[in-house]
């Protein structure tokens, strides 16, 4: 039948809201419905109304006049079965496989690891796919990549470098502190330097919402200028109360500045959070201006537990896991979102920024600015550490390099150090033994009878030179002390001089050894055998011949002792005499011009 122009229209009007719900099986159905209750010239008729196909109305028409054919198609589907363009692994067979091999080749990681990826592009591998006779798209590649298992991934920073064997113990030492703290009241912070920005028209990361068109603009590139300004946030998060603090400052990021961010926030807000508060825990990694080696920082902390009177309790995390520090995810990430997709053109935008920094958790930001002059390259003294360490610093029972108090008042000093005690000696009367001396005893009581006269007269010259030379009448004092002419010492006696040389003739010993039995340093021993000598041949007084020494030599204390027991003798060897600091040679002063004397 015909169908009017205004029927047209009619038509054409259902058909467009039909269209919008219904797919592609269901819209056929629906023309062909049409076109079956319109009769002759409906096929016609309503291809034009919903500018379709007229072989797509007429098949939609036989299915709409068949229902074992519309009920034979199983539910969701929109063809036939088989019906459609055939996927391209279906028409070549080997696309698959050829893909696989593509990929395996391409697969960059540990072989023996699950953890494997390719750095091939997908129109990458389309190409080599095409030149390998598989042509494919990079549609039809990603879909059978997923099919097997790949996925576009980015990195993820889940490794972690060298653990040491005490970290997770660190960890609960570092919870079970924060937990006493704040049982009791006490404050508990958790410090660090929040990455350093430049100031200027610097590109930063994020979006924010803006017309359309209009982005912020900023330099095309982040190389600083001579004059560029850079700021150092260090951030203080007191974790009972969700707080933070943060110091912007201008200048270098060093131990002083961190201190004295700590410094400002105790004084602008610790103590009246905290009143009557007699200590302070800190918490913060191991590098950076509070690192766990810094000297300057437990100097400075020092100097601020004694101005405001806190015992100041320092726990460092250990070395590398200084992300698990609160004042990183608790402070520091919000300040991000804060700053983020823009600029940050002055010191005063920076603050402005952390203080509208604020979270639905309560977080709220005091910021202050810090305009000092923070040097680098200050060292802290020897003597300024060990001060330190002795009176103002306690080390923890639990690495002590981790966890230390640093005390308000230093510690009463330390009493002088015992003097150490003069080494003994062994008795003469034990010494004078044939065994030891290879002469009678009363011959050498009756040598030290003869030698007398010429020991005593050298004692006398050479206290007559010290007593000059202090006077100044004597010869001027060599930088280099004369050691040709030996002196008799003061501290041995002629016997003990005669011993000397006995127990080195007759037994070998060492000057060690010997000094050790008469309680002298070997130096003087040295002095005593050689004025011994001198005497002698100077007074003609012959030496009784030598007896036969002992079948082994007698290097050691304990092989004298051997020797001393088996020849009957109770002999206990004093330890040897340290060792005398090498001779420094006097600065001698220099000569004065003296005018020459008239004739």
């Amino acid at each position: 039948m015909a169908v009017g122009d205004g029927d047209q229209a009619v038509l054409a009007a259902k058909l467009a809201v039909m269209r919008q719900v219904l797919d592609e099986r269901q819209w056929r159905v629906c023309l062909g419905a049409e076109a079956n209750a319109l009769g002759y010239g409906g096929i016609a008729a309503v291809a034009r109304a919903a500018g379709a196909s007229e072989n797509t109305v007429a098949a939609g028409a036989a299915e709409a006049a068949d229902p074992e054919a519309l009920m034979a198609l199983a539910p969701g589907r929109s063809r036939r079965p088989g019906a459609g363009r055939p996927r391209a692994e279906e028409k070549r067979p080997g696309l698959r496989g050829a893909l696989r091999a593509l990929l395996e080749e391409g697969k960059r990681g540990d072989p023996m690891s699950e953890i494997t990826w390719s750095t091939l592009s997908l129109r990458d591998i389309a190409r080599q796919m095409a030149a390998a006779g598989f042509a494919a798209g990079k549609d039809t590649v990603a879909r059978l990549m997923r099919q097997d298992g790949w996925s576009l991934q980015g990195m993820s920073r889940v490794l972690e470098g060298r653990q040491h064997a005490d970290r997770d113990a660190q960890f609960r030492h570092i919870a079970a502190t924060i937990a006493a703290y704040q049982a009791a009241g006490d404050p508990v912070i958790s410090t660090d330097t929040k990455k350093k920005e430049h100031l200027g028209a610097y590109w930063r990361a994020g979006d924010s919402w803006r017309p359309r068109g209009d982005p912020v603009q900023v330099l095309d590139h982040d190389f600083t200028g001579q004059n560029t300004v850079r700021i150092t946030p260090y951030g203080i998060y007191d974790i009972s109360v969700n707080r933070g603090f943060v110091s912007v400052g201008t200048s270098h990021d060093t131990a002083a500045f961190a201190v004295n961010a700590i410094g400002l926030w105790w004084q602008e807000e610790g103590q009246f959070r905290y009143p009557g508060a007699g200590r302070l825990l800190i918490t913060c990694d191991s590098g950076g201006s509070n690192a766990v080696r810094c000297r300057l920082w437990k100097d400075q902390l020092a100097v601020l537990a004694a101005q405001t009177g806190l015992r100041i309790q320092v726990c460092h995390f250990p070395p590398g896991t200084s992300k698990w520090n609160k004042v990183e995810h608790r402070l520091f990430c919000h300040i991000t979102r804060t700053w983020k997709a823009r600029p940050l053109m002055s010191i005063d935008d920076a603050v402005a920024g952390i203080a509208a920094t604020i979270t639905s958790q309560g977080l709220k930001c005091h910021p202050v600015r810090d305009d000092g002059d923070y040097p680098t390259g200050i060292e802290v003294s020897d003597a300024r550490m060990t001060y330190l360490k002795d009176r103002v610093l306690e080390p923890g029972a639990f690495h002590g390099e981790w966890n230390y108090a640093v005390l308000p008042a230093p510690r009463p000093a330390p009493g002088p150090a015992p003097a150490p005690a003069s080494p003994g000696r062994v008795p003469a009367a034990v010494l004078n033994h044939p065994a030891l001396t290879g002469m009678d005893p009363a011959d050498l009581t009756a040598l030290a009878a003869a030698l007398e006269i010429p020991y005593g007269a050298r004692r006398e010259q050479h206290n007559y030179t010290i007593r000059a030379r202090r006077r100044g009448t004597g010869p001027r004092i060599r930088a280099v002390p004369d050691r040709s002419a030996p002196r008799a010492s003061t501290k041995l006696t002629l016997t003990d001089h005669l011993l000397a040389v006995r127990l080195r003739d007759h037994l070998h010993l060492t000057t060690d050894l010997t000094g050790a039995l008469l309680g002298v340093d070997r130096t003087t021993i040295s002095h005593a055998t050689s004025l011994i000598r001198q005497l002698l041949a100077g007074s003609g007084i012959p030496l009784p011949p030598p007896a036969p020494p002992p079948a082994t030599p007698l290097r050691t204390p304990e092989d004298l002792s051997g020797y001393a027991q088996a020849a009957g003798i109770t002999l206990t060897i004093p330890p040897a005499r340290p060792k005398t600091p090498n001779y420094t040679p006097r600065k001698q002063p220099e000569p004065r011009d003296t005018p020459e004397k008239s004739n």
